[in-house]
């Protein structure tokens, strides 16, 4: 059974074992991916996982999600009105399908319609100024007027404003943590009145409460499913501006609402101003710069360059393992440096990935544990 033939429809056992690989121990969307097309099955891959580990130098038993648990977690997703989706499937945001990082199961709640419409984010300060809450929300409004989905993080401040404004056209929130496990919990209001219309989405299981390092991972989520990501306000260090490295990172368009030099909360989006963002001060210049792309269908991301059946030798292995530590450096200086092939590089990453050795970085950057 092929999965890559059917990724528009997967079959009940298949979205199954599709599960069950990516709720295994350190399987991230990358590893998925890079499994699934090398071994051409979900169900396949997971009897390959304990040995990839051990080569990896695993220091313990790998952790194999169950048939069992996997059903429990699709059937308690069903009695909670989530969807848990494959890329080409409706409801999967087209765009966000297209990155080499897309979750391979998303969990979905409300409008599927809502995620197949052309969306643009809306991003910024929890603390937010009163004039700049304002100014999301007449954005959001305008631009939800325009047709467009308005996709946003479900956080305190722009993006509480940005969802309200775009309640009626439909707004899409990004989150964090499992969809029964809303943040802030003073949001739930609101995320219920989203659905109505609009969609939720996850790519985290019942009961996953949210904690500090999920935000980013969401927040790729956010300028992946979207055409563009427009930035309110934003303090120089925060998370809105991670999502705008991320959106360049992905080639999305990223948009700065300039403010007061004065304003702490205006000095990440001036920042962004000056890095090259495109400064806009209303809804049509944002309009005027998607509309040429937004017919153009996603790119969709080569994957990895992997061969996990083929065993790289004692010495390949050395060499890649040395040329990394705790500093984050590039794949691509990895395989130069290395002078092995990218194949032999990116399987020795992968087998050090499963043995929880190694993290991976946006931008292809790697770095040991």
């Amino acid at each position: 059974m092929d999965d890559k033939a059917n990724m528009t429809h997967l079959t009940e056992a298949q979205r199954v074992d599709w599960l069950r690989l990516i709720r295994s121990d350190n399987v991230g969307p990358r590893t998925f991916r890079s499994l699934v097309n090398h071994f051409g099955s979900a169900r396949a891959a997971l009897g390959q996982l304990p040995e990839l580990a051990r080569r990896g130098g695993a220091s313990r038993t790998f952790r194999i999600c169950s048939e069992d648990d996997a059903r429990a977690e699709l059937a308690a997703s069903e009695g909670f009105g989530v969807s848990l989706i494959a890329p080409g499937e409706n409801g999967y945001p087209p765009r966000l399908a297209s990155l080499d990082d897309a979750p391979p199961l998303l969990g979905v709640r409300g409008a599927l319609e809502a995620l197949m419409r052309p969306m643009i984010a809306i991003v910024g300060s929890r603390n937010a100024s009163g004039a700049g809450l304002k100014f999301a929300g007449q954005l959001a409004h305008e631009l939800s007027d325009a047709g467009f989905v308005i996709a946003s993080g479900l956080a305190r401040g722009i993006d509480q404003a940005a969802h309200r404004a775009s309640l009626k056209g439909g707004t899409t929130a990004m989150l964090a943590g499992g969809h029964d496990k809303v943040y802030p919990p003073e949001h739930e209001d609101l995320l219920e009145a989203i659905i109505a219309s609009g969609a939720a989405i996850s790519e985290m299981p019942l009961g996953h409460v949210p904690r500090a390092r999920d935000f980013p991972r969401r927040n790729r989520l956010i300028s992946g499913a979207s055409l563009g990501v427009i930035v309110v306000e934003a303090a120089l260090r925060s998370g809105s501006l991670i999502t705008a490295r991320i959106a360049a990172e992905q080639g999305r368009e990223v948009f700065a609402v300039p403010g007061s030099p004065l304003d702490p909360r205006a000095a990440g989006t001036n920042d962004l101003i000056r890095q090259g963002a495109t400064l806009i001060t209303a809804a049509s210049d944002v309009i005027q710069a998607v509309e040429p792309i937004m017919d153009r269908p996603p790119k969709a991301s080569e994957p990895d360059e992997v061969d996990p059946l083929a065993l790289p030798d004692p010495g390949d292995r050395a060499r890649v393992v040395a040329l990394l530590g705790p500093t984050p450096v590039l794949i691509d200086d990895l395989i130069r440096l290395a002078d092995a092939s990218a194949a032999i590089v990116r399987t020795v990453l992968l087998e050090l990935e499963l043995a929880g050795r190694l993290e991976r970085h946006g931008g292809g950057l790697v770095s040991l544990v």
